[in-house]
């Protein structure tokens, strides 16, 4: 999660809403890659505090078969699934060993990070859970909009993001924290494009201030 710039995180309780409708309700699953299965089970479950909640093996021929969708390309992977919270999972797929390396997180087309959001009640639970497990941690650091992230590594090597809203509580709201004004927005966007048109009805759903 990244911001503006420096000056956002001086504007830390403030929200803002949006009149444009989103096409999905959320994100559903995301699916990764290990090549442990027991391990990522382990850190998901006793660390992230994400309940395995569903089991399966890819079936036949939607792996290296012709029925493939864009899953790995093995046959009788296993494929699990973690409550993330919020209606939301975290899925794996368990990939042989002599799978390719590691992906570089940096590249085109590769996830960077995945970040989870929680409240700061929780956020502390688990910032001492991962000390207790010995897993390294960057932070707390102010990220912008009044919101503190920590960022580590799961077993796999993906890159994990964790971050409370000051003042939430459980009531987390991440959207209306996050929204921008639109001459916020403006300020970074016009950085982009300079086609008037296309500036105002890519800013025309965003509020004209904050409440």
């Amino acid at each position: 999660m990244t911001t503006q710039n420096d000056t956002d995180t001086l504007a830390p309780k403030a929200r803002a809403t949006h009149s444009a409708k989103p096409a999905s309700r959320g994100v559903h699953h995301l699916a990764l890659n290990t090549s442990d299965m027991k391990m990522t089970i382990d850190f998901y479950s006793r660390v992230m505090g994400m309940p395995l909640i569903h089991a399966l093996r890819v079936p036949p021929g939607v792996g290296a078969g012709p029925l493939n969708r864009g899953n790995p390309p093995y046959e009788n992977l296993r494929h699990y699934f973690f409550d993330a919270g919020g209606d939301a999972m975290v899925a794996f797929f368990e990939l042989p060993k002599d799978a390719p390396d590691t992906a570089d997180r940096n590249a085109v087309s590769a996830m960077q990070h995945c970040s989870f959001t929680t409240s700061k009640a929780q956020f502390d639970v688990l910032v001492k859970r991962l000390k207790d497990y010995q897993v390294p941690v960057i932070g707390p650091l102010n990220v912008g909009s009044g919101s503190w992230s920590i960022y580590f590594f799961d077993p796999n090597g993906i890159r994990l993001e964790y971050t409370y809203q000051e003042g939430d509580g459980d009531d987390v709201r991440v959207v209306e924290r996050w929204t921008q004004t639109r001459e916020e927005i403006m300020a970074e966007l016009s950085s982009l494009s300079g086609d008037t048109a296309w500036l105002q009805s890519m800013t025309a759903h965003l509020p004209d201030e904050r409440n």
